[in-house]
């Protein structure tokens, strides 16, 4: 019944005659199914569903002990939602996601308002919070996997708090895709929106500066991030942000990469690389926003890098750093890749 990405990713697919193999015909053949609730709908009948639980994707267990993404069969799921007494035309309320390579179209569905237990059994599976399990997953397919477990909850969240007008208070009503809201008063259309957010790696040449909030989990630290303000440009949200939060100013910037992120409530994350002066590195941490903020040696980063796991009740204090899949870990490699550079290594 369910299937790993790697077996969708393989699934042949017959399409119209208007589509073919590469990036622009899957992308055309997505953006046709946004725009048309018939298309969309035939697609969802052989489609396959990633699968929410009030926002917890479902993911499955191998005989290791790890986890793995799971889908299930558009068929596969009709027959799931019948077994458990629910109407099928829940299906329906599945969110376009965007198609394989094949042009096998993938969606997720949110089925909160079934018993969870029992979908679990149904399904060999287990709904679990998104966050957690980007720690505890591993292999080929994860990139892969944050991105439409990242995507889906980010859209079945704007759906849920989307539903009435700002304008009018009157109800929307969505497309078939999911990918926009219609107020059925006064027709204003709402899309999906995202927070930006500038993430930065502040260096002094020799250390980089790394900050942790009280809610992370325990060791770890990560690159200093704040929300843009309305009429900043990127360069100026990331020095203000760490003149607030840590008071240093930023004499260089330089670009990195950028990543969807769904925490809080579906962030834009700009990562950014950044430089002060190594005579002004005194920190003034903020504790309101932070709950610690310190210089880290190549060394220390370069062994954080290689903590697998992450540390246990009882263990000895250890710096442990965001997961691969954060655009964090990816500001973090690229300056130590940039400090062996530096350094002959």
């Amino acid at each position: 019944m369910l299937r790993s990405l790697k077996i969708i990713l393989s699934t042949t697919k017959h399409l119209p005659s208007c589509c073919c193999s590469g990036f622009v015909s899957r992308t055309r053949y997505v953006n046709w199914l946004k725009e048309d609730d018939e298309a969309c709908l035939a697609a969802l009948e052989n489609g396959h569903i990633f699968l929410f639980h009030h926002l917890h994707p479902l993911l499955q267990r191998t005989k290791t002990g790890t986890l793995r993404p799971a889908a299930l069969i558009s068929s596969d799921l009709q027959s799931v939602l019948e077994r458990l007494g629910s109407d099928r035309s829940l299906m329906k309320e599945s969110v376009l996601l965007g198609c394989s390579e094949q042009n096998q179209a993938l969606f997720c569905l949110d089925v909160g308002e079934l018993d969870q237990a029992t979908v679990e059994e149904e399904c060999t599976g287990n709904f679990m919070d998104l966050g957690k399990s980007l720690f505890l997953l591993t292999g080929e397919e994860v990139p892969l996997l944050v991105k439409v477990y990242s995507q889906g909850q980010a859209l079945l969240r704007w759906h849920q708090t989307s539903r009435f007008c700002s304008a009018t208070g009157q109800l929307t009503q969505r497309n078939q895709a999911g990918s926009q809201r219609v107020c059925s008063s006064n027709g204003i259309v709402y899309y999906p929106k995202m927070s930006p957010v500038v993430i930065v790696l502040v260096s002094d040449g020799k250390r980089c500066l790394l900050v942790r909030q009280s809610s992370f989990p325990r060791g770890m630290y990560s690159a200093l991030a704040g929300f843009c303000d309305m009429g900043e440009s990127l360069e100026e949200a990331l020095c203000r942000e760490v003149a607030e939060e840590v008071g240093l100013e930023v004499q260089s910037v330089s670009y990195s990469s950028s990543q969807h992120w769904p925490f809080p409530h579906s962030s834009f994350m700009l990562g950014c690389h950044a430089t002060v002066s190594p005579a002004h590195t005194q920190l003034q941490v903020d504790h309101a926003e932070l709950e610690d903020a310190r210089w880290f040696s190549s060394e220390e980063i370069n062994s954080a890098l290689k903590v697998k796991t992450p540390p246990r009740r009882g263990d000895p204090p250890i710096l442990w750093l965001p997961p691969k899949q954060a655009i964090a870990h990816r500001l973090i490699t690229e300056w130590m890749e940039q400090q062996k550079l530096t350094s002959g290594l």
